[in-house]
Parts: structure tokens; sequence; C-alpha cells
């Protein structure tokens, strides 16, 4: 079993930055995929950004692609999520997410960090 916990969310102005952190326990990240994903009031949850289990491979969502970047520390069990240029839209409750190797869907999930980001 593998816990996830988000942290780092908060106010922003537009335009700014925050970093956010994905701490896994319970088990090592270096064999899970891990994904971001977001959602805003009223909405679905979206995919925000992935980086496979060995850091080589990212992937973002459209709506974040050269704003954000995902990268992951396996040696300390956590994944981060640099935001920069952000903008209200990106106002959302982030998730993390971790997937076993082989598994179709995410397995692990977070409770979220509230980011908000003002105009």
């Amino acid at each position: 079993q593998v816990q996830v916990a988000e942290s780092g969310g908060g106010l922003v102005q537009a335009g700014g930055s925050l970093r956010l952190s994905c701490a896994a326990s319970g088990r090592t990240l270096s064999n899970l995929a891990m994904g971001w994903f977001r959602q805003a009031p009223g909405k679905e949850r979206e995919f925000v950004a992935r980086i496979n289990w060995g850091g080589g491979m990212t992937s973002y969502a459209d709506s974040v692609k050269g704003r954000f970047t995902i990268s992951r520390d396996n040696a300390k069990n956590t994944v981060y999520l640099y935001m920069n240029s952000l903008k209200p839209e990106d106002t959302a409750v982030y998730y993390c997410a971790a997937q076993r190797m082989g598994s179709g869907s995410y397995d692990y999930w977070g409770q979220g960090t509230q980011v908000t980001v003002s105009s």
C-alpha cells in the first residue's frame, strides 16, 4: 500500500509561482509513475502532468505546457510540480496520484492541496 500526501498549496497572485510536493510512504516511488491532477469548483477532475518511474518521460496538459514542470526525486520519495506564470484559471484542488507498473489507472491518490490564484 502507498500513501501519498500533497503539500505546498496556497494563495498566490497571477503571474506568481508555487511548488507543490507529493511525498510517498509505504513503498518506494521508484517503480511508480506519478501524476498531478486538479479539480476546480464545479468542474471535473483533469489531468495536469505525469512523469514515468525513471523520470525520463513527462507529459503535460496543453493548458499548463510551458508553465508547469513535473520532476521527481526517488531518493526522497517525492514528486514536485513547479508552477510558474500562474493564472486565475489554475485555481483548483491539486491531487497527486501514483500508478503501479502495469496498472491501467492510477492506484493511489492523495487528499489534495488547494491552490488559489488571485487576479
